[in-house]
């Protein structure tokens, strides 16, 4: 996995954090569940890179 993915992935994650810590503050749950797709899917693509890595080894 190279380091430009790590660092995106793991930016889309915090980013999800924020939206769903927002949402869960202001009572919007439509936030909050955005908030936690968007680290669902930064949690997938992590382990898709995971699993291309091991393949590479």
């Amino acid at each position: 996995m190279g380091l430009d993915d790590k660092i995106k992935n793991a930016a889309e994650k915090v980013a999800g954090k924020v939206k769903e810590g927002h949402g869960d503050a202001t009572g919007n749950e439509d936030l909050k569940a955005e908030g936690q797709r968007d680290q669902s899917k930064a949690n997938l693509k992590n382990a898709g890179e995971n699993v291309k890595d091991a393949f590479k080894k």
